[in-house]
């Protein structure tokens, strides 16, 4: 059996909030100056105009004209405010819709979606982990139309369970024939009110008729304020080692933890995990192989990174139960549709030409157990 985990980053299309911010601390330095500036009782000219000029830099004025209608509110309904300022009927009774929204998502590049097709294609595991799909219906017109562009057999089944944080990072699984989606159940995890996070547990029947249960999850990201994010993200490792230990205790010893944990081995927000079950990093297997930077980067270790001459940040891990860390025959990284910070540091697919294309800021990791 071979089973992979991948931090897809979405399909074809991705909420704009999860988007990289241009300006990165600039935004927050720029809204402090702006609100400083406006709670001042008397403002002199030159301070009027920063404040134009932080409103236009934080996006409060839109200068550019647009060859487009745009919808406003009036006495209670929507009307239709053209280029020429004429105002028209207002939107219609269901379907007969006279106007335009912005949307929340933006279009992937094609080119980045094939990417992603590519690399799974290559790997073609027959267990399939992904994190942050978008939907059921992404998934399956990604399944079935572009997988085969790759040479790939689309998979048998896949199900999607939708995530608490309404922005389209739903867990999704993907099986061959032969493996059987037994049971599926959904944990809480983490215990801050609307911070909880979704733990998947999956039981599945292989071809050989053992079974195994997996463990996925996509778990907090950074946040403004790092020692809120370790705190949330150690309690919601602490839920996923007793669910593993029940699991292990009840006589099931084929266990596996998937997903993305958002920070490197050695944080303590992952030590319930790492220091406290015996649950094994496949990276640490003797089998597991990538291939390794090039030039200098080949015989360095950043802290945090996968492994020598793998010099990137971890962050997506495949852990294994004993029993089936014994059993394992191979396994591997593949970031071959990852854009490098800087060239050369890592071959990659010649269609990923930037970060644009590039598949996703995440590997893919794989492992293979035989029974």
């Amino acid at each position: 059996m071979k089973i992979a985990t991948f931090n897809i980053q979405n399909l074809f299309h991705r909420d704009k909030s999860l988007n990289e911010k241009p300006f990165g601390k600039c935004l927050t330095d720029w809204m402090q100056e702006l609100d400083t500036l406006m709670r001042k009782s008397s403002k002199s000219e030159t301070e009027q105009d920063r404040i134009r000029d932080l409103s236009f830099l934080l996006g409060f004025e839109k200068a550019a004209p647009r060859p487009y209608a745009v919808l406003r509110r009036k006495a209670g309904f929507l009307y239709m405010k053209g280029i020429h300022h004429s105002t028209e009927t207002r939107a219609g009774h269901l379907t007969n819709w006279n106007g335009w929204i912005e949307l929340q998502t933006k279009p992937i590049p094609p080119s980045a979606t094939d990417n992603k097709a590519k690399v799974i294609a290559e790997v073609n595991a027959d267990v399939l982990l992904l994190q942050e799909v978008e939907g059921r219906a992404s998934l399956e017109e990604f399944n079935r139309e572009l997988l085969p562009k790759f040479g790939c057999e689309p998979y048998d089944h896949s199900f999607v369970i939708q995530t608490n944080d309404m922005k389209g990072l739903e867990i999704a699984i993907l099986l061959r024939e032969g493996y059987t989606l037994e049971t599926i159940k959904t944990h809480l995890i983490g215990g801050y009110s609307d911070l909880y996070q979704n733990l998947v547990e999956y039981e599945i029947i292989t071809p050989a008729s053992e079974k195994i249960y997996v463990l996925a999850t996509n778990l907090v990201n950074q946040t403004d304020d790092q020692k809120i994010a370790d705190t949330i993200r150690k309690n919601q490792v602490e839920d996923i080692a007793k669910i593993y230990k029940t699991l292990l205790a009840q006589g099931k010893p084929n266990v596996i933890i998937a997903g993305t944990f958002n920070t490197p081995s050695y944080c303590d927000s992952l030590a319930p995990l790492f220091q406290n079950t015996d649950a094994k990093d496949i990276t640490k297997h003797l089998s597991f192989d990538v291939v390794t930077d090039e030039g200098d980067d080949a015989t360095y270790f950043r802290l945090g990174a996968y492994r020598m001459g793998v010099n990137i940040k971890q962050k997506d891990y495949l852990l294994f139960s004993p029993a089936l860390f014994e059993q394992m025959q191979d396994s591997g990284l593949n970031r071959k549709a990852m854009w490098p910070k800087k060239k050369p540091q890592w071959s990659t697919y010649k269609e990923v030409t930037s970060r644009y294309n590039a598949a996703s800021k995440h590997p893919l990791v794989w492992g293979k157990v035989k029974f």
